[in-house]
């Protein structure tokens, strides 16, 4: 499939000649089986036909903005497309655990740490509900890559990660487009110190050490998305993109912050590598960490009971099978899966508050293994128990009860617990006077020190769909905060004044399309490239974000992106086939012709079945 462009005479750039041409280049990836090949009937007379899922402007319309340009330039390039409309929820469950779609438009959650893109493309995982590979992407070559990552640390994890990013960058299982700026409002009445939180608020400690006036016990945060209000399960994948009001409720061993893992409910956490104690070529084959837990003694969930290594352990292995092994077949959690999975085993101490855990993994994948919620074992195995007892009891994976009910009210032992909420309104949370960061004989160490107590007795989250009206409320001194990243279109009604305080940081979340690779002609790579080179990603940052986001070629940035995936003006693999937003049709249809497609006299692409 290696073939040499010759720029034409026809006016057409050498630049848009070679964006053409990206899509014919065979995969150069280290170790890539040239898998293309033609997955259309040739002679058909049949336009392709595909659907595009995104949301209503409503619920977010940088999204919709996204499709509606996509979809124009399917159709000039020959497509018949249409746009599939879906509430979030929705778009979520036909993606995740229907895997009904062709291409969606979304926001991944993405992570702090690159093991992310383990469970969004490892082959073991194609067929399962969940965040864990919601593309049905398999390729053998690219699990190594993504293994190699796993195991390793330091410069060699960073090598692996840079040619894991490589490989991506060719095959296009899903296409990032740019990383929002996470833009929110604050009123300066009632609390100090917002600027020094702003970049927290993804995390348990955008909450926690807040300063509010002597007077003040309450936080009242706005939320652009009513979905906290119906559903607290923090094993569902369909009613929420990250996890902040789930880490509110219910603790971690270790929590994140700034990129960076600290011991949490855990008080200690030592990791010892395998070729500690192992011959070093087993270790080298096999490589693991043994991690010596600890918790903190005399934690209470919300309902009293104890919190054990028994209920660590329990969370781990309910995870990895959430029928507790009463089904026919495993029934894995649509969340944390890829975590849980590297716990390779656990042995609970006598005393109840120590464990030994061996990971399957390098160090710093190992930590975040450790950062999933832990649930009460009381609770959440009576759950099972309950549907066990019918002879019927058959859990599909990532679609039965235990994972996509309410889970309402919930019990973890977070710093806050349930309150009250009203579906669509409002969710109220209160202090756990019993957390472990309200004790005296607790000392967390910096730099989560001044970051991890409940210091106003409420949080009160309450549901305004519009971000316009959000900021309005904040600037009539009617609520403290906006939680939820406020649209971009809205940023231009911030207004300015002393009394309220706008926050920045760049998202880890970012804007993609995904593709359905287990269907045609999506499971043909050529085809997704040609795709992704219909997306000016400059000008969707400019026009559709204002501005306010950064365009990317990788789903990662800073120092885990080589210097040839490094964005410079355009993406450099698969550059927009036209220039200053305006398509070059003809250069975009050659591109679809080269991955194996053919147009009819009327213009129309001929494929599909």
């Amino acid at each position: 499939m290696n073939w040499t462009p010759t720029p034409p005479d026809d006016g057409v750039s050498r630049r848009s000649f070679l964006a053409a041409g990206a899509t014919g280049a065979a995969i150069t990836t280290s170790g890539c089986i040239d898998r293309v090949r033609s997955v259309v009937d040739q002679n058909t007379d049949e336009q392709l036909s595909l659907s595009i899922a995104t949301v209503p402007a409503d619920s977010d319309r940088q999204n919709i903005r996204i499709a509606r340009r996509l979809e124009a330039n399917l159709k000039k390039v020959g497509i018949d497309v249409s746009l599939d409309m879906r509430s979030q929820s929705e778009l979520l469950k036909s993606v995740l655990l229907d895997h009904d779609f062709d291409i969606y438009v979304g926001l991944h959650p993405a992570s702090y740490d690159p093991d992310f893109l383990y469970e969004a493309l490892y082959s073991r995982y194609a067929d399962e509900s969940g965040w864990q590979n919601p593309f049905g992407y398999s390729a053998i070559y690219f699990d190594t890559l993504l293994e190699n990552q796993r195991h390793a640390d330091g410069d060699e994890r960073k090598r692996h990660v840079q040619s894991l990013l490589t490989g991506l960058a060719q095959e296009k299982p899903f296409e990032p487009i740019c990383f929002p700026d996470e833009v929110r409002v604050a009123s300066t009445d009632r609390f100090d110190g917002w600027a020094d939180r702003q970049d927290l608020f993804a995390s348990r400690h955008g909450y926690l050490g807040l300063e509010p006036a002597d007077d003040t016990d309450q936080l009242h945060a706005l939320v652009t998305d009513g979905r906290l209000t119906r559903n607290l399960n923090p094993l569902s994948a369909t009613f929420r993109e990250r996890d902040t009001i789930i880490d509110l409720l219910y603790d971690s061993l270790l929590t994140e912050h700034d990129g960076s893992l600290h011991p949490w409910l855990a008080e200690s956490v030592d990791l010892v590598d395998a070729s500690a104690d192992t011959d070093e070529n087993d270790a080298e084959d096999d490589p693991s960490v043994t991690a010596t837990v600890t918790l903190r003694e005399d934690c209470q969930f919300h309902d009293g009971e104890p919190v054990t290594a028994e209920d660590v352990a329990f969370t781990y292995r309910f995870i990895t099978d959430t029928s507790w092994n009463l089904a026919q077949m495993p029934s894995p959690a649509p969340r944390y899966r890829s975590q849980a999975e590297m716990i390779d085993g656990i042995t609970v101490g006598d005393d109840g508050y120590r464990l030994t855990m061996t990971i399957a993994g390098g160090r710093a994948a190992a930590k975040r293994a450790l950062t999933v919620p832990i649930l009460p074992k009381h609770v959440w195995s009576d759950r099972v128990n309950q549907y066990a007892g019918s002879q019927t009891f058959t859990p599909t994976q990532g679609q039965w009860s235990a994972v996509t009910a309410s889970n309402i009210p919930p019990v973890g032992s977070g710093p806050f617990e349930f309150d009250s909420r009203s579906e669509d309104e409002y969710l109220t949370l209160q202090r756990f006077d019993e957390h472990f960061t309200l004790r005296e004989d607790v000392t967390l160490a910096d730099p989560i020190a001044e970051l991890s107590e409940p210091t106003v007795a409420e949080l009160r989250f309450e549901v305004d769909p519009s971000s316009p009206s959000a900021i309005g409320r904040i600037a009539d001194g009617n609520a403290d905060l906006t939680a939820s990243m406020l649209d971009a279109y809205s940023l231009g009604a911030i207004p300015d004044s002393s009394s309220v305080e706008r926050l920045e940081t760049q998202s880890q979340m970012f804007y993609h399309i995904g593709f359905n690779v287990r269907n045609e002609p999506f499971s043909n790579p050529h085809f997704r490239r040609a795709i992704t080179q219909l997306l000016d990603k400059k000008r969707i940052t400019e026009d559709v974000f204002n501005g306010n986001a950064t365009p990317v070629a990788t789903p990662l940035t800073g120092e885990w992106v080589p210097d040839a995936l490094e964005w410079d003006g355009e993406d450099p693999v698969t550059p927009f086939a036209g220039s200053n937003g305006v398509l070059n049709t003809e250069v975009a249809k050659l591109a679809f012709e080269r991955a194996g497609f053919r147009h009819d006299d009327n213009g129309r692409l001929l494929g599909g079945d």
